[in-house]
């Protein structure tokens, strides 16, 4: 059986367009992938096909072998974990409530559910957050809760969706550097996001580099590591500007400008 995440030829069509053209992508335990793109490329319909709620037109979404889409609610729950770019909440429930809502899978007491739900939220620096209902919590504290779920689901295999939405500088550093430990812990990664920069932050110095797959037009346009020579390059390609890679305090940095003549 193939551990992780596999798409496999996938294609998705939708009132007379095609999203996904033949994407093939792999995920295994260990892999940090990040999905990169401009706006209508394929990368949220990428994401649901992988989670299943979407199934494709042609080709196969699997997780450790299995048609995800065929998975039981618990079995998936216990295999993939997702952070959506928002956090939504018709009820207003309490945060602690909505982490021990992602422990679902788990055949444990409620109180077991509390103590794994309380000490996620505290990793994440919203212990105080806990008995506030979420609707009364700010876009960028319910991020926190929400990757404090993520936390708490302990799954394998982990999808974002552009995680950093609505978190200030410092808690997207935080975060990003907390995935970087996740996936040098042995978790697999699949983050969608717009600011490849901010990749920087979960890949330490001297450690294997995140890969970085441009998505144009539902087609896998390139794939090269976060440390490639060429990836600013493919970058400029992909975005229909000049990419200029530099370093900041170790960090590698891309800084976008127009093209010659002064137009994008």
């Amino acid at each position: 059986m193939t551990a992780g995440l596999t798409l496999d030829a996938v294609t998705v069509r939708a009132r007379g367009r095609t999203l996904l053209d033949g994407v093939s992508l792999r995920v295994a335990p260990g892999d940090f992938v990040a999905i990169v793109g401009p706006n209508g490329a394929g990368k949220s319909t990428l994401l649901r096909v992988a989670l299943g709620l979407l199934r494709p037109d042609a080709g196969h979404a699997l997780v450790d072998g299995q048609d995800v889409s065929g998975l039981a609610p618990r079995e998936r729950a216990a295999r993939l974990a997702w952070l959506p770019q928002r956090l939504e909440a018709a009820e207003p429930i309490t945060a602690l409530e909505q982490v021990v809502s992602a422990r679902y899978r788990f055949p444990e007491s409620r109180r077991a559910s509390e103590t794994a739900a309380h000490k996620a939220l505290a990793e994440v620096g919203a212990g105080s957050f806990a008995t506030r209902p979420i609707t009364e919590l700010s876009g960028g504290e319910r991020q926190r809760v929400a990757v404090a779920g993520l936390l708490a689901q302990e799954t394998p295999l982990v999808l974002l969706d552009e995680p950093a939405n609505f978190l200030d500088p410092a808690h997207q550093l935080e975060l990003y550097t907390r995935m970087g430990h996740l996936w040098r812990a042995g978790r697999g990664i699949l983050c969608v996001t717009h600011d490849v920069n901010v990749l920087s932050h979960a890949h330490a110095p001297g450690t294997r580099a995140p890969r970085v797959v441009g998505l144009f037009q539902g087609r896998v346009a390139f794939e090269r590591d976060h440390d490639a020579p060429d990836l600013g390059e493919q970058l400029g390609e992909l975005f229909g500007v000049r990419m200029l890679a530099t370093a900041v305090d170790g960090h590698r940095v891309f800084v976008g400008l127009p093209r010659s003549g002064g137009t994008p």
